[in-house]
């Protein structure tokens, strides 16, 4: 999986935000040039790159714009079509904390379903 900062790697100015791993993981990192001098040397690099870079803005989007208007168990129903493995992964505390509700609001929705 990748991960990063995206604006703050693009603009080069401190992220908002943090990263953190919440399963054992290897970390490999790559400087902002030595990653443009890789996607310049290998093609295939720079259109994984830009698919990744697609797939992640439209769940995003899908995301943002998906759930102004989506009641809890409507937020849950989405998350399970479109991205399962999040409630499978994370405890209860994240996953809520990644659909904007509380953590018991979120356990009385999967109850119902």
């Amino acid at each position: 999986m990748f991960c990063t900062a995206l604006p703050s790697f693009i603009d080069q100015k401190p992220a908002c935000e943090y990263l953190q791993s919440i399963e054992k993981s290897t970390l490999l990192v790559c400087k902002r040039e030595d990653f443009y001098k890789l996607i310049s040397l290998y093609p295939e690099l720079d259109r994984l790159y830009r698919e990744i870079l697609e797939l992640g803005f439209i769940t995003s989007q899908k995301r943002i714009y998906g759930f102004q208007g989506f009641n809890a168990l409507e937020k849950v129903q989405w998350t399970i079509k479109n991205q399962p493995r999040i409630l499978q992964r994370v405890s209860n505390k994240m996953a809520a904390s990644y659909l904007g509700i509380s953590p018991s609001t979120l356990s009385r929705t999967k109850a119902k379903l």
